[in-house]
């Protein structure tokens, strides 16, 4: 009868001792779950925190360098007027300038889309939209090769322009008088798909490294690119100080 009586009492020190060491070893596997979470949240943070300051490391360009080219007068050299580029635009550009952005979509046909590349960065466009006549876009590429040429000889850090106006029509033309530019005429060179201007005082840097180049340096290599082009007898260009850009109509 003790046997029977202290049965019960040993199957419960048994579960006891076996609920026990139950809880040890859930204890035992959770601290494991939490110690690898911890590792595993430090280690991201520590790779997110080293590619971080990777990313964030600032770049000090403490060191100019320039392009060894003579200035000249932008002013005298590029004063191509409306009239001659105008004619140059009739004779090679749309046939029929596009009313609005809905005649423009049904000339594309004709037109070559023109977009960001390694030498040249299309702007946010407001009162244009990037299409130009093959025989301007291949003008446009040129002088992006052009330009980066010169960088690339001279050991100079790579740039891009700045494309602010390509293909407009006769709405936009009409927009941009009412903001103000002086330059927006009715017969806009723009209409035809022949033109473009390019920025002067921006410029896009491309190359990570000390060097650096200032505007007008950055700014006398694009006019040099472009005197070339216009020397050649390939292109019309007009210097527009307001509107910081050069005003290009290409002729053949």
């Amino acid at each position: 009868m003790e046997f029977i009586k202290g049965e019960p009492l040993q199957h419960m020190k048994i579960f006891n001792i076996e609920t026990f060491k139950f809880k040890l070893v859930l204890q035992k596997a959770g601290l494991i779950l939490v110690l690898a979470g911890l590792l595993f949240v430090s280690s991201a943070c520590g790779n997110h925190s080293s590619k971080s300051s990777i990313l964030e490391t600032p770049l000090i360009e403490d060191t100019m360098v320039s392009y060894p080219g003579r200035t000249f007068s932008y002013k005298d050299k590029f004063r191509d007027t409306q009239a001659k580029q105008e004619k140059a635009a009739k004779a090679i550009g749309l046939s029929n300038p596009p009313q609005n952005r809905h005649e423009a979509a049904r000339m594309r046909s004709a037109l070559r889309e023109i977009k960001t590349n390694d030498n040249y960065v299309v702007d946010s466009l407001t009162h244009s939209i990037p299409y130009l006549v093959p025989a301007a876009a291949a003008e446009l590429d040129r002088i992006g090769e052009a330009f980066a040429d010169i960088l690339q000889r001279n050991n100079l850090p790579h740039y891009r322009f700045y494309v602010t106006s390509v293909l407009r029509t006769q709405d936009d033309v009409k927009r941009l008088q009412k903001s103000g530019n002086i330059n927006a005429t009715s017969q806009s060179c723009h209409c035809y798909g022949t033109t473009f201007d390019l920025a002067y005082f921006r410029f896009n840097k491309v190359t990570r490294t000390r060097e650096y180049m200032h505007q007008d340096n950055l700014k006398l290599v694009l006019g040099q690119v472009l005197l070339n082009e216009q020397r050649a007898g390939r292109i019309y260009v007009k210097y527009e100080w307001k509107q910081a850009c050069f005003h290009i109509t290409v002729r053949e």
